[in-house]
C-alpha cells in the first residue's frame, strides 16, 4: 500500500491511528504486557487490557502513557511500532511520515521523546502537533478564522483547555486531570465509603455505567464486586451516581478552574466571540454525564459535546496531515 501519512493520538488510555481516506482504523487501550523475566513484549492493546490486574508474577501489564506524556520510553516506542504496523500491514515499501498528538503543557524534553520514539517506530518524519489545536480541527472548527473560539478536551490523562484564534493558541492551560484520575477518585470513594477493595478497570465501569459530573433527580445504580477490605473475602454492593458525583468533586473542581483561567486570560475581543460561539467539548472523559451542564453552569457560557467527541483528536491529526501547508503554523517540530 502506498500510504505515506499516519496520524497517531497517543493517549493515555487509548491510542488511535487515522489514515488519510480510511479514517480511524485502530482504536486501542494504551497498554502494553512485558515480560518481567526477559523484558519481551508480549502483547499490545486490547490484548493487553485484558490482562490489567489478573497478571501472574512473570508478567506485567503496564501504562507506558502517563499524564499524556511517555513514562517508559522503550515500551511506547514498542506499541507505537505495534500500531504504525498493524495500520500499514506488513509489507510496505515506504516508511510514513506520522502525526502525533500531544498536550499542549508538555516540555521540550517530553516532546523530543515523543518525536524519537516515533522514529524509532519507524517514522521517516515525525510532526508535533498540540491536542487543543487538532482537537478543535476534528471538531470542526474553523480555526484559522479571525475569531475565539475556546476547546475542551479532556483525555485519560490530561484536560486541555485553550482558546483558538487565527489557527493558534492566544490562551491555554493543561492540568493532568482526566479519565484515569476520576477512576483511581471512584476507587478510593467506594474504598472509604464502603470498606471495598475494586480495580481500575472495575472503577471505569461503574464511571461508564452510572457516572455523572452533576447530582441527578434519578439516581442511576449499579452492582459492584469486591474484596472486602476487614474481611478479606468477596462482596457484592449497590454504587449509585451520587456516590460516583461525590468521589469525583475534587477532579472537576480542578478541570474547572482551569476552565475559569483560561478564560481570564482571553483578551476581551475573543471572550466576546467564545460568548457567542459557546465552548466546544471533546475528548472521551467530555462523555461524562451532565459534565457540559456543570461547565456552563459555572462559566455562564453554553458548552456543547462534539460530535463523536472521542474522535476528535484523531480526525484531526488527519485533517492536519492532509493539508500540512494549511496547518504549517501549528505544527510545532519536524524531524
Amino acid at each position: 500500500m502506498l500510504i505515506k501519512k499516519i496520524g497517531i493520538d497517543l493517549g493515555t488510555t487509548n491510542s488511535l491511528v487515522y489514515l488519510p481516506k480510511r479514517g480511524i482504523v485502530i482504536n486501542e487501550p494504551s497498554v502494553v504486557a512485558v515480560s518481567s523475566v526477559d523484558k519481551k513484549i508480549l502483547a499490545v492493546g486490547a490484548e493487553a487490557k485484558e490482562m490489567l490486574g489478573r497478571t501472574p508474577d512473570t508478567i506485567i501489564a503496564v501504562r507506558p502513557m502517563k499524564d499524556g506524556v511517555i513514562a517508559d520510553y522503550k515500551t511506547t516506542a514498542a506499541m507505537l511500532r505495534y500500531f504504525v504496523n498493524k495500520a500499514l500491514g506488513g509489507v510496505r515499501l515506504f516508511r510514513p511520515e506520522v502525526m502525533v498528538a500531544v498536550p499542549a503543557g508538555i516540555t521540550s524534553t517530553e516532546r523530543r521523546a515523543v518525536i524519537d520514539a516515533t522514529i524509532a517506530a519507524g517514522a521517516k518524519a515525525a510532526y508535533i502537533i498540540k491536542e487543543p489545536i487538532v482537537a478543535a480541527i476534528g471538531a470542526n472548527i474553523p480555526i484559522g478564522s479571525p475569531s475565539g473560539h475556546m476547546i475542551i478536551d479532556i483525555g485519560g490523562g490530561t484536560s486541555e483547555m485553550a482558546v483558538i484564534s487565527l489557527g493558534g493558541i492566544v490562551a491555554s492551560t493543561s492540568v493532568r486531570i482526566g479519565g484515569n484520575r476520576f477512576d483511581s477518585a471512584i476507587a478510593e470513594y467506594v474504598r472509604r465509603k464502603y470498606n471495598l477493595a475494586i480495580g481500575e478497570r472495575t472503577a471505569e465501569r461503574i464511571k461508564i455505567d452510572i457516572g455523572s459530573a452533576m447530582y441527578m433527580e434519578e439516581r442511576l445504580l449499579t452492582e459492584v464486586r469486591g474484596r472486602d477490605i476487614v474481611t478479606g473475602l468477596p462482596r457484592t454492593i449497590e454504587v449509585t451516581s451520587d456516590d460516583v458525583t461525590d468521589g469525583i468533586q475534587n477532579e472537576l473542581e480542578g478541570i474547572i478552574q482551569a476552565v475559569k483561567d483560561v478564560l481570564h486570560k482571553t483578551p476581551p475581543e475573543l471572550s466576546a466571540d467564545v460568548i457567542d460561539k459557546g465552548i466546544i467539548m471533546s475528548g472521551g472523559s467530555s462523555l461524562l454525564r451532565n459534565i457540559d451542564q456543570l461547565i456552563t453552569q459555572v462559566t455562564g457560557v453554553p458548552a456543547y459535546i462534539a460530535d463523536e467527541a472521542l474522535f476528535c483528536v484523531a480526525k484531526g491529526t488527519g485533517i492536519a496531515l492532509e493539508n500540512l501547508e494549511s496547518y504549517k503554523r501549528s505544527i510545532l517540530s519536524i524531524k
